[in-house]
């Protein structure tokens, strides 16, 4: 099989706040070494589970030197670095790199709507040359139902022609297995990533790399077995056992707001206060909410 980086389960991380709203770094340290105990390869942190487009670059920039200065290996981490002002996805994007980080997960610019795919394959070959790097390797990433920016095959294509080497794989968070399996199919040696927990498993039968997603928040050890003995027939029944927990929990968390449903089930599991707070426009769950979700 031809080798894909990245490669495993990676958690979108939640990101917990402060009673004065700013992220706490301290329990999210916590969270990530928990996270790679339960079988983790690696913690995707700031992307969309995270809150990330809800912190300014100077958060996120404490947010990973405090990940790294705990003494987290850096080629454990997945930090997400797009952003839509070309100068900023550049300057998170080298920060990260300065701290020995070399794989981000990075959006398109994602303001400005109907984009071609001409000034889509401009921003990200600028982001790429103003950094001139030879380590940077980037993650794509493909959730048009949040960004409206969706990543098309071309573009793909011409990145992955012109920056060889860069462009290593793609989180692909639009639900649509057909889609990730022509990304599969299309692209050899690309890592091909499910952004949605039960989608990892078909995946990983059509040649996929793994997944980066929300409820291994919740199911990092379902996920971790279910990626290392899908294809052994003598543990068929537990991968489906495997897979039926990650299935219940990601329709548990989907009955409500996603992000406040995840954290409300994360603060009950490990008894974290921190992880009831949302950063506004997000909340977090109403108390009837709460109480369906914890009972169900």
């Amino acid at each position: 099989m031809t080798a894909l980086h990245p490669r495993g389960v990676f958690c979108a991380a939640l990101t917990p706040v402060t009673a004065q709203g700013t992220p706490d770094a301290a329990l999210f340290v916590t969270h990530c070494r928990r996270l790679l105990a339960e079988g983790c390869d690696g913690v995707a942190m700031l992307g969309t589970t995270g809150e990330a487009n809800s912190f300014s670059s100077d958060e996120r920039r404490a947010l990973l030197d405090a990940v790294i200065a705990s003494g987290i290996a850096p080629d454990r981490l997945l930090p997400g670095t797009g952003v839509a002002a070309l100068a900023e996805t550049v300057a998170l994007t080298r920060h990260a790199l300065s701290l020995g980080v070399t794989t981000v997960v990075m959006l398109p610019p994602f303001y400005y709507k109907g984009v071609t795919e001409d000034g889509l394959f401009a921003a990200y070959t600028e982001v790429v040359q103003r950094i001139g790097d030879p380590r940077l390797r980037i993650v794509l990433y493909h959730i048009p139902q949040m960004s409206a920016v969706p990543i098309p095959f071309p573009v793909i294509e011409r990145l992955r022609t012109t920056h060889p080497g860069v462009f290593t794989g793609i989180k692909d968070s639009a639900g649509d297995l057909t889609h990730m399996e022509a990304l599969v199919a299309a692209f050899p040696g690309l890592a091909v990533l499910a952004g949605a927990d039960p989608l990892m498993l078909p995946l990983l039968r059509k040649g996929g790399a793994g997944c980066i997603t929300a409820t291994s928040n919740l199911v990092a050890a379902d996920l971790a077995f279910v990626f290392r003995h899908f294809a052994d027939p003598a543990r068929a029944a537990e991968v489906d056992a495997a897979q039926a927990r990650i299935v219940a929990m990601r329709n548990r968390a989907s009955r409500f707001a996603q992000m406040a449903s995840l954290k409300a089930l994360l603060a009950q599991r490990t008894g974290e206060d921190g992880w009831h707070r949302l950063r506004p426009p997000l909340l977090p769950l109403s108390e009837a909410e709460r109480r369906a979700l914890l009972d169900g």
